[in-house]
């Protein structure tokens, strides 16, 4: 039994089994090994021949590249409050967040849907449930959207939503299953465990019985109306079905491109395999007088015919023409079109020496890549700020942590690319030296500063620049 089935025993619903035939496919790219298509059969008229097509791995490069350019590390989360802002950093260094937040973007982009999860662990359970205030901490689950099963949504956003795990304990697998959902306007987070057998979900088993569980509740009632997961996925229209609340792949629409770049991309490797220089021998002239060989029988340059062919010399060399050029402008063709439909415009990817290489420059705000990174930036934002507010939920309710749930919170994304820092920075000095621009604004530009902070900390900036007057007697 698989998981749709089992939501389904248990009253739930979930959306259609053959979106997640779609990810297959995606995440068949995202490996780089496309059944059917990586590797074929050719019949060379004798006979099938099993082959195996060379590829450059774009589907990988893509994503990698896109969050590379969305979450790397010089994104900033900033909350207003200090008791605040360290208890997030503690969260997210004890997670290795900064680490997983870029591969799971990276996941995103390639798959079409993330999840986080923050959850408490080490809290004491009762038959009245969990008891407030005695959690160890707060980790975080990463979950990719094979592992995603939306129970409920509007306008797109999963209000409600079951996850599955496989754990492994003492040689035995099982199926960890957790289901968000709302009683009463009221969330509760069901954990239900169940045998894993040849890749199905087998018998539930008690979580009390099973080592490292025995601790978790069967319900958690979480008293709040607000979600405690939040989704993350491209900010692209699902075209594959708008009433489904799953992203898509950053190359969901580029998949025949994606065919033509490895397309390109075996034909130029083989033409090196095909026009490697031979060199045509017939038996005599393998041997001398006294029947040793003239030449290294381990050397593939050296291919002996048959007795009775048909060429007049004895020795013949044949050195095929590489067609290198047509084929560098033939895979940079096909790089402009992919780069073009995954929204980083064109002439993002080089086709340079047998490799790709990232184009370089910083890019005007009237351009593709600009207009698509503030779009995929706006569901980012939106998924940092609802984590961070998750985690100070729960930093008060099972940790008695004593946070501000509504204190300010600011993400600085890595705009290098975008704009030249820079020519920025010395614009706005001068700026500052003519008096158009106040000494607090440059500071809260420029140290990432609320206007309260900026302001209290110039006399300290001051006291740092100006230099001691010596007394006059």
């Amino acid at each position: 039994m698989n998981i749709t089935e089992k939501l389904k025993e248990l009253g739930y619903s979930t959306v259609p089994e053959e979106f997640y035939t779609k990810v297959q496919e995606w995440k068949s790219w995202y490996v780089g090994d496309v059944k059917g298509f990586h590797r074929y059969k050719v019949h060379n008229g004798a006979s099938v021949v099993r082959c195996k097509r060379y590829t450059l791995n774009m589907g990988k490069k893509i994503p990698e590249d896109w969050a590379n350019l969305l979450m790397n590390e010089r994104v900033e989360i900033t909350l207003e409050g200090q008791r605040e802002q360290d208890f997030i950093d503690r969260v997210f260094t004890e997670n290795n967040f900064l680490v997983k937040a870029n591969e799971m973007q990276e996941k995103a982009f390639a798959l079409g849907t993330v999840a986080f999860i923050p959850r408490v662990v080490g809290m004491e359970a009762t038959e009245e449930g969990p008891v407030p205030g005695s959690a160890d901490g707060i980790v975080m689950d990463y979950v990719t959207v094979e592992h995603i099963w939306p129970l409920a949504w509007r306008n797109g956003i999963i209000t409600e939503c079951a996850f599955d795990s496989i754990v492994t304990i003492n040689g035995e697998d099982y199926c960890y299953l957790q289901i968000h959902h709302k009683v009463n306007g009221l969330y509760d987070i069901e954990n239900r465990l169940y045998r894993y057998r040849n890749k199905n979900v087998d018998a539930e088993v008690l979580l009390a019985d099973v080592s490292g569980f025995e601790r978790v509740p069967q319900v958690v009632h979480t008293g709040s109306d607000r979600r405690q997961f939040v989704i993350d996925r491209p900010n692209i229209a699902n075209n594959y079905d708008d009433n489904i609340p799953l992203g898509i792949s950053v190359f969901a629409n580029a998949i025949d491109v994606l065919k033509g770049v490895d397309v390109a991309y075996d034909s130029y490797v083989n033409e090196f395999i095909l026009g490697k220089k031979r060199i045509m021998v017939k038996p005599s002239a393998t041997k001398d007088m006294d029947g040793e060989p003239f030449f290294d029988p381990d050397d593939l340059t050296y291919y002996v015919l048959p007795e009775d062919t048909d060429n007049n010399g004895i020795i013949t060399p044949i050195d095929m023409t590489l067609r290198t050029q047509e084929h560098n402008t033939g895979i940079q063709d096909q790089l402009n079109l992919l780069s073009s439909k995954c929204g980083f415009g064109e002439n993002h990817y080089r086709f340079d020496q047998g490799s790709v290489a990232t184009a370089t420059q910083v890019i005007s705000e009237n351009s593709t890549m600009f207009r698509t990174i503030k779009k995929h930036e706006i569901i980012l934002e939106q998924v940092l700020t609802e984590l961070c507010r998750i985690i100070l939920r729960l930093g008060n309710t099972a940790m008695n942590a004593g946070l501000n749930e509504d204190v300010e919170i600011s993400i600085d994304f890595d705009d290098s690319i975008i704009e030249d820092k820079q020519s920025d920075f010395a614009r706005d000095m001068q700026l500052l030296n003519a008096g158009i621009m106040n000494d607090w604004e440059f500071r809260s530009k420029w140290m990432n500063e609320d206007e309260a902070t900026a302001k209290k900390m110039l006399p300290k900036m001051e006291d740092m620049t100006t230099e001691p007057q010596n007394e006059v007697e």
